[in-house]
């Protein structure tokens, strides 16, 4: 069974260190509209009149409505961090079901998966 945990473990890393990679790659390059993207990004993710937990969470369902696996990867990490526990998890993925359909139970078995290798951790 350790196999399988190191396993999830190392795509856990893999993951988040080809996603910082890549960004860090993306903003050498000198592109306003790139960078002032990746600024709005950012900033509206930040506490505001929604707490970030919030805002993390209608990521998550916008994500998972779109079908982007990456984008609810990276959300569930956000979420995780902002203090999202599994009840709240599964509530959030009941409304992108909800929303976006039987197409959305894929995604949603990998966005599960990837929540175990978090939480295994």
């Amino acid at each position: 069974m350790s196999g399988g945990h190191e396993h999830e473990t190392n795509r856990l890393r893999e993951f988040n260190e080809f996603r910082q990679r890549m960004n860090e790659r993306i903003l050498e390059h000198d592109n306003q509209v790139v960078r002032r993207f990746f600024a709005l990004d950012t900033q509206t993710y930040k506490d505001g009149a929604l707490d970030i937990k919030t805002k993390e969470l209608l990521g998550l369902v916008a994500s998972m409505v779109l079908r982007c696996d990456d984008c609810i990867s990276y959300h569930i990490g956000q979420c995780k961090s902002a203090g999202v526990n599994r009840d709240e998890f599964f509530e959030t993925f009941s409304v992108a079901l909800v929303v976006g359909g039987s197409i959305v139970i894929p995604h949603l078995r990998r966005a599960v998966d990837f929540l175990d290798t978090l939480e295994s951790q």
